[in-house]
């Protein structure tokens, strides 16, 4: 009978914590993971850690967990906000892209330091069906 009540416990955790982390996703704005900036990334790795941990122990204060989520979401968007308006610390934070080809040739130093072979690139092409 205790392992029952436990089960529902967790069933009413879940049903409870997860239209709040929808609304507080939806709030943080869409985007595919393949467009997501590392931070924002590291932000959805943090939400899924602190619900998961709400969810698989029942020790864990669920009114706290949903204080975490939403202060969690509100850092990002001020993160986000910041880094709009500070160019220098959002290219910090979010990693931007790294020019590998120009002109049709390979600029070694930049897939040293992204640590990426010309093969690993190659095959990324491949893929988008370029071949020369």
């Amino acid at each position: 009978m205790e392992t029952m009540k436990e089960i529902l416990v967790v069933y009413g955790r879940i049903i409870t914590i997860l239209p709040l982390l929808l609304a507080v996703t939806l709030l943080m704005g869409k985007r595919s993971i393949g467009e997501m900036p590392v931070f924002d990334f590291l932000i959805i790795i943090t939400l899924g850690a602190v619900v998961g941990a709400d969810i698989a122990d029942p020790r864990i204060e669920h009114l706290h967990t949903a204080a975490a989520v939403v202060a969690i979401a509100l850092l990002q968007r001020l993160a986000s906000k910041i880094m709009i308006k500070n160019r220098t610390l959002g290219r910090l934070i979010t990693f931007e892209p790294t020019i590998v080809i120009k002109n049709g040739t390979f600029i070694v130093g930049n897939l040293k330091r992204i640590r990426y072979s010309v093969d690993n690139v190659l095959q990324m092409l491949r893929e988008k069906d370029v071949f020369n």
